[in-house]
């Protein structure tokens, strides 16, 4: 049995980050867009809204009708449920930096997109974390809920079996292990923002 749950959490796992991954890359993508121009933040940023706020259980189940019954629409669905958080939190923090920078930088003679890499993006890593922090505990609620509506394969479908067969302890397994993987990926991001922005830590301490 730990070998066939371990087999499970791995299939969950790579699930969560396959999905997380495709996340990053699109929603940083996207919120750059969107801090870099006022009209189309005014016209996509709406949808955005009105597309998280649809019951994620009509995606998912749209999915596996497209997708079939692979890891395919588990990944999608990860990808859906944190990509949100990451796109939001990358906007605000481009958006924060405060103007007294660029313009110092601009009156250099600093070419916009080295503005970009040097003042705003740096400057804004700290609020784009956080909005990773929570995206990855979506993330695996995603990949769950995926294999929930339809799976042969994961930790949703273990708990999914198990209360067929009216196995609680199996199923409560099951729970645990999902709960135990969103904590330890939420250390892990932490980790690497304790890693990457060490001088932001030193900031936020500072009296």
């Amino acid at each position: 049995l730990p070998g066939y749950l371990m087999k499970q959490v791995w299939v969950t796992l790579t699930e969560v980050v396959v999905g997380f991954a495709l996340a990053i890359v699109v929603g940083v993508a996207l919120g750059v867009t969107l801090a870099s121009s006022r009209v189309l933040k005014q016209m996509f940023y709406p949808l955005l809204v009105g597309l998280n706020s649809v019951p994620k259980l009509a995606f998912g189940t749209l999915f596996i009708l497209w997708m079939g019954f692979g890891a395919t629409p588990k990944i999608v669905m990860a990808l859906v449920l944190c990509f949100f958080q990451i796109v939001i939190s990358t906007a605000y923090g481009l958006t924060s930096t405060p103007v007294e920078f660029v313009d110092y930088a601009r009156s250099l003679g600093t070419p916009r997109w080295r503005v970009f890499v040097k003042v705003r993006f740096p400057y804004a890593m700290p609020q784009v974390f956080v909005g990773l922090k929570s995206a990855i505990t979506l993330a695996v609620t995603g990949a769950a809920v995926g294999e929930l509506l339809g799976s042969s394969d994961g930790l949703g479908f273990i708990i999914v079996s198990a209360g067929a067969t009216s196995n609680t302890a199996l199923a409560f397994v099951g729970i645990i292990l999902l709960a135990l993987m969103g904590a330890v990926l939420f250390l892990a991001v932490a980790a690497v923002e304790r890693v990457a922005l060490p001088w932001a830590r030193e900031i936020s301490s500072a009296p």
